[in-house]
């Protein structure tokens, strides 16, 4: 693991941005896995329910890479892309970024996932994720 300085994603808007505190962190005081895997689970479904017009539940997390620990006082910066629509389900891609270090500033990629959400309606029952609306 690196800690090679990189730069947050030129042109994306973070769907989420969070700074973890201290009840976030496990004994090795490095910010607890299951912390992460929800908050990119909340990231990833901002998208999947804007396009299907309604809400979404987690049906897959298709894969999940830790790739650097995150700290307190990281200020974690999440995005999230579409990557594939089915006929009731959205893949979304997860890349989740930590800047760190104010006074000598760096931004380290720490996580990357692909989950799959499924389009339910207001009894939890699959429906079809309505066509694009073209703006």
């Amino acid at each position: 693991m690196s800690n090679t300085p990189t730069q947050l994603p030129a042109g994306k808007i973070p769907v989420l941005r969070v700074m973890p505190m201290p009840r976030d962190l496990n004994p090795s005081g490095d910010v607890f896995g299951g912390w992460i895997m929800s908050q990119v689970d909340i990231a990833g479904a901002v998208p999947a329910h804007k396009r299907s017009r309604g809400r979404v539940a987690t049906i897959a997390v298709n894969s999940f890479l830790f790739k650097q620990p995150i700290s307190v006082g990281d200020m974690v910066s999440f995005y999230a892309e579409i990557v594939r629509i089915g006929k009731s389900s959205i893949t979304v891609d997860v890349e989740v970024y930590a800047e760190r270090n104010p006074e000598n500033p760096v931004v380290v990629k720490v996580t990357e996932a692909t989950l799959t959400y499924v389009a339910v309606d207001a009894n939890g029952v699959k429906r079809e994720v309505p066509p694009d609306i073209v703006a």
